[in-house]
């Protein structure tokens, strides 16, 4: 009899919200049915990444017992399929959050692929995108680009005062929506506004530059990941994101009530990709994270039978369960891999 760590089927995942520095979390708790956390604002899901610094913080842990980083390890071919092993290895090249901020996060950005082999001995930066799936008020917002273009000692000044009103100032505030998508490239600053619920896809890192560190981290060091903020304001894209270039960033989205919906588009596609699927819909075999938003619906795998889904659940599907049909009236997010094909 085939176990959870095996990868030939989809697996229910318990929540996995490692404490942060930040509050949030009833939303998660509302949508998943667990206990309320004050410092909970994070569900990593199908996690195969650790917090920085730690050695197993963030891992998810299947039914089973056994660590899923471990299980696709060990069972490559099944959880990950071929194509996906060729190019990135044992490794999903994926970490997929449900993000519930309490309050305003800080103004921070993360470094590039480039940045993160330099200066952290890490393969991926951590480009992400937001998918809100929930706000608190019309009025809720993000914060991401600077609208001008901002000089290095602009940016190092305001850093070194911990002028949190000009480098919010500075940024672009955007009104979101369930339904919003907003991309994140590595470097651009943001700020995510109290009150939005997003599914967070992005690179498997956990390196965040935290320009606006004080309130918020125990100590400076926390902000610039120990490498000093005269390196680490290198990895922070000053350009301006105004206009036609903001959006490029920030979709305002309609459900067209497609079975499949693709919700990033090309720009992400080297990254991450994401689908909004519902009864209809047919997926082809991949290693995915599913993240079912409202309504209940079986997915029908090739090689796994029936899988029954409700509302607040998330699974971790491997490639091995082959390609699958929605049947239902649930609404679901399917996050993938970055495409295979360079």
């Amino acid at each position: 009899m085939s176990t959870d760590a095996e990868g030939l089927r989809p697996v229910r995942l318990p929540a996995n919200q490692p404490e942060r520095f930040y509050r949030g979390g009833a939303a998660i708790a509302e949508l998943r049915g667990t206990p309320e956390r004050e410092f909970g604002p994070e569900d990593w899901v199908a996690s195969c990444t650790t917090l920085h610094g730690s050695p197993d913080l963030g891992l998810s842990v299947l039914p089973d017992g056994r660590v899923l980083r471990d299980a696709v390890a060990e069972h490559a071919d099944n959880w990950l399929g071929a194509s996906h092993l060729a190019r990135f290895g044992a490794d999903p090249a994926l970490l997929v959050k449900l993000l519930d901020a309490g309050q305003r996060l800080p103004v921070h950005c993360h470094p590039s692929d480039e940045f993160a082999a330099a200066h952290f001995g890490s393969r991926y930066g951590k480009t992400e995108a937001w998918i809100v799936v929930g706000a608190a008020g019309p009025e809720s917002t993000v914060h991401i680009g600077f609208a001008d273009e901002v000089s290095a000692g602009t940016v190092s000044d305001w850093v070194a005062r911990q002028d949190s009103k000009a480098m919010l100032g500075a940024l672009n505030q955007v009104s979101v929506r369930p339904g919003d998508t907003v991309f994140v490239p590595a470097g651009v600053p943001h700020a995510i506004g109290a009150g939005v619920f997003i599914v967070e896809l992005q690179q498997p890192t956990d390196l965040s530059v935290t320009l606006e560190w004080q309130g918020f981290l125990d100590a400076e060091a926390g902000g610039h990941l120990g490498i000093g903020f005269e390196t680490a304001l290198g990895c922070v894209d000053r350009s301006g994101w105004g206009g036609d270039r903001l959006d490029s960033l920030v979709r305002h989205q309609d459900d067209t009530g497609a079975p499949v919906r693709d919700l990033f588009g090309s720009p992400a596609r080297g990254f991450f990709r994401a689908e909004r699927v519902r009864g209809g819909a047919e997926l082809a075999a991949s290693f995915s994270v599913l993240v079912a938003l409202s309504g209940t619906g079986v997915l029908h795998t090739e090689h796994a039978g029936e899988v029954p889904v409700t509302r607040g659940e998330t699974f971790v599907i491997p490639h091995a369960a082959g390609a699958a049909t929605v049947a239902g009236d649930l609404v679901a997010v399917r996050c993938l891999p970055p495409s295979s094909n360079p």
